[in-house]
């Protein structure tokens, strides 16, 4: 299984960009997103189920918004208003649902990952 993380690049600060991944086969009952600052841990995102439910983590309710499209195998992310301190790189991801979704162990697949650079 292969996922193809793409969308990121530079934007000024209350800038939007959405990223895409796009699955090499069926996606998974749970496709996530994290990101990773510099120096820093993997942090989760957000999260969206087969049946549609989504989770955004509190750093970015209200600003990012995950979706799917099944037929195209693919799971987006929307980020509008942006800051600074979403500056990383993003990984999505791939798993079966669990109990749990929002942590590196829930994923069995990960992607390449894709910069995301927000000036102020």
């Amino acid at each position: 299984v292969q996922l193809q993380a793409s969308g990121g690049g530079l934007v000024q600060a209350g800038g939007s960009l959405r990223l895409s991944c796009a699955a090499s086969r069926r996606t998974f009952s749970n496709m996530g997103w994290f990101r990773q600052a510099p120096g820093k841990e993997r942090e989760f995102v957000g999260s969206i189920r087969w049946s549609g439910s989504t989770y955004v983590a509190d750093s970015v309710k209200g600003r990012f918004t995950i979706s799917r499209d099944n037929a195209k195998n693919t799971v987006y992310l929307k980020m509008n208003s942006l800051k600074p301190e979403d500056t990383a790189v993003y990984y999505c991801a791939a798993g079966p649902l669990r109990s749990t979704w929002d942590r590196v162990r829930d994923y069995d697949y990960w992607g390449q990952g894709t910069l995301v650079t927000v000036s102020s």
